[in-house]
């Protein structure tokens, strides 16, 4: 067994620690692998202090300095992509090669990303159309103290989407990782001391939301909350602050679809698809849990994805061979296995696939869910309506464009949507009729950061990327010279 880490409070600089802690398992081994702070309100509260000192200075810096900054933090975690990404794999259950190839990478391309976008400017000027001696122009000015609230599903690709904007912008802020998921935060935590960026513009507090993440989310001195996590939870911090002064910026839960006509190129849907359904495990917002097929092709494509998702291993996650590691936690494996149950019982047909690695299956540790395909699904039933998270998908038949649109956004939820067609017609036509943030065509998780992410409905409030982070941590100015 590896030597237990533990994880401590990051505040004004310094690492401080607390009285109780957290154990954090190793999904795959269910050993304890890290023991995690415990936040109290009070230990919210020194970190909201330490933002709120250190944002007058870090609000006057040059925008040369914070691009200094931000591309020093990209080249430290660069020199240490495999400790992160060998810590972030023991700590979610990820498969290694995906931490090492896609997630600590994208990390580093946050920081250099802003970086980059610091340098732009979208400063207006204009001639008073009424008074000729009037002109005005737009500055920005950064809001103050923001609370950067991240899950475990991504644990550092989406904590550091979250702070590059906002120190980039000349924000300071306090940062609560999920429990579940800490170890690679707190790493970050000495990434941010060699690089010498100054105390208190970044903070780390760990622990449970409803003591730390509660305290956060009303303390009087935050000005911005962006939040990615669950629906639930972020209709709580919707009215917890809804008597607030506060900017918010919320990604919430998904149901995705992925509509597959009967024109659609298979060779090239099917590898897609089975990543955008069993990518880590299923746990990602983006991933496809509902799939409409056109009926002309239903059962041809039902016999080649299946044939797909057969071949995928489950497994150790530092085995290069393998495609899924476990989910998070014994408590998500449980909500899962509900919701396969429910299939059961409901009568619906039920394809467990996949192949479990043999050393796995003999250890019966770990909390694995085999790649599952469920049929016959009624579009009313909780299957197609919850959002399940995890390596399960829903596939159905569907008829007409109307019919499948008017399905498809019969939901709460609207992250967003792919859509499988040679007709370039028929997909502008309906991508502008899905009910949800990002639609992508032959194709899935086609990210350009330049471009607005976020979702409708249950889903979610605000955009983030560039440049839509810079209005959830800056405030825009209107200023009048009467030059006569």
């Amino acid at each position: 067994m590896a030597s237990v880490q533990r994880i401590n409070n990051f505040i004004n600089g310094k690492y401080a620690s607390t009285e109780n802690y957290l154990e954090s398992l190793n999904p795959c081994t269910e050993e304890i692998i890290a023991h995690i702070a415990d936040s109290t309100e009070d230990d919210a509260k020194l970190a909201v202090q330490a933002a709120r000192q250190a944002f007058p200075s870090w609000s006057r810096q040059t925008a040369a300095k914070r691009i200094h900054y931000l591309n020093r933090i990209a080249d430290l975690i660069e020199a240490r992509l495999e400790d992160f990404a060998r810590a972030e794999s023991s700590d979610q259950g990820k498969p290694l090669w995906l931490a090492r190839t896609v997630e600590i990478p994208r990390a580093v391309d946050n920081f250099r990303f802003f970086a980059t976008a610091l340098s732009q400017s979208r400063e207006s000027f204009t001639q008073h159309t009424s008074a000729p001696n009037v002109i005005s122009y737009t500055t920005r000015s950064p809001c103050g103290v923001a609370v950067l609230i991240s899950p475990w599903n991504l644990p550092l690709y989406l904590l550091t989407w979250k702070i590059a904007p906002c120190i980039a912008f000349g924000c300071t802020c306090v940062c609560k990782p999920s429990e579940f998921t800490s170890v690679t935060a707190g790493m970050l935590a000495q990434v941010f001391i060699d690089a010498e960026l100054p105390p208190g513009v970044v903070n780390l507090v760990f622990g449970v939301g409803p003591r730390v993440g509660q305290a956060l989310i009303t303390h009087p001195d935050v000005n911005a909350i962006s939040f990615t996590g669950s629906t639930a939870t972020g209709y709580h911090i919707k009215k917890a602050t809804s008597h607030l002064p506060v900017k918010i910026s919320l990604e919430m839960g998904g149901k995705n679809s992925g509509i597959i006509f009967n024109d659609a190129d298979l060779s090239k849907c099917l590898p897609v698809l089975l990543r955008s359904c069993f990518l880590n495990s299923g746990q990602i917002c983006l991933c496809t849990s509902r799939l409409y097929v056109q009926r002309e092709i239903y059962d041809e494509f039902l016999k080649k994805f299946i044939a797909e998702v057969n071949t995928l291993k489950v497994g150790d996650p530092s085995d290069d061979s393998t495609k899924m590691g476990p989910v998070v936690s014994k408590e998500h494996q449980n909500k899962i296995e509900k919701y396969i149950e429910l299939a059961r019982q409901n009568g619906n047909k039920v394809i467990v696939a996949g192949i479990m690695d043999e050393n796995i299956k003999k250890s019966s540790r770990g909390y694995f869910i085999m790649p599952t395909v469920i049929l016959n699904v009624d579009d009313e039933s909780k299957l197609m309506t919850e959002e399940i998270f995890g390596p399960v998908v829903c596939i159905v038949p569907f008829d007409t464009e109307d019919e499948v649109m008017e399905r498809v956004n019969k939901t709460q939820y609207g992250l967003c949507g792919c859509l499988w067609t040679e007709s370039i017609g028929r997909a502008h036509r309906l991508a502008t009729r899905m009910e949800c943030g990002t639609v992508w065509i032959n194709g899935w998780m086609l990210r350009d950061l330049r471009m607005p992410f976020g979702g409708v409905k249950d889903s979610g409030v605000g955009r983030e990327g560039y440049p839509y982070s810079e209005d959830v941590f800056t405030e825009i100015k209107t200023v009048g010279i009467n030059i006569a």
